[in-house]
């Protein structure tokens, strides 16, 4: 069985600031203090619909390597082709693919040939739309049910990426 999955996507929390400035009305909101940051990785295969991931919090070659770590522990028996965009961190000369993985790294400024991204722009769309999260904690386990409803539902996943 050969697997292809793609990879990516970052989630960050704002707080809400001031709005622009409407004629004579200027209404008060929260300050904008706190631009916290989390980071999922998923790796989706574009025939099943089977999507894994991780919740890390940096994007970097070491976070990137156990996402490779984990897919390739997951599937074993699987010959799994992982296609990446050009993020830094997908093209480090450091990533070293488990033995049942091979690397292929899409072309320049090419997004939209990862599947994956659709997959973001659901989640986006769906579940963090319009959404101000008290703390970074709050946005992680957010997150994490976003990310187990649609790990268990493979027939939208592939609905979205294929």
């Amino acid at each position: 069985m050969i697997k292809i999955v793609h990879v990516h996507g970052p989630f960050q929390r704002k707080e809400r600031g001031q709005l622009p400035f409407l004629g004579s009305i200027r209404p008060l909101c929260q300050a904008m203090l706190t631009h916290e940051y989390t980071h999922a990785y998923a790796a989706v295969d574009v025939q099943t619909g089977e999507i894994d991931s991780l919740i890390l919090p940096h994007v970097n070659t070491h976070c990137m390597q156990r996402l490779l770590d984990e897919v390739g522990q997951r599937h074993t028996d699987a010959h799994i082709v992982m296609v990446l965009d050009g993020a830094g961190w997908h093209t480090s000369g450091e990533l070293v693919a488990p033995a049942n993985m091979r690397l292929l790294s899409l072309p320049p400024y090419a997004p939209e040939l990862n599947p994956v991204e659709h997959v973001w722009d659901e989640w986006r769309e769906k579940r963090f739309h319009n959404r101000v999260f008290d703390s970074l904690d709050a946005l992680e386990d957010h997150l994490e049910v976003a990310l187990h409803d649609y790990e268990i539902d493979a027939p939208c996943i592939k609905s979205i990426v294929a």
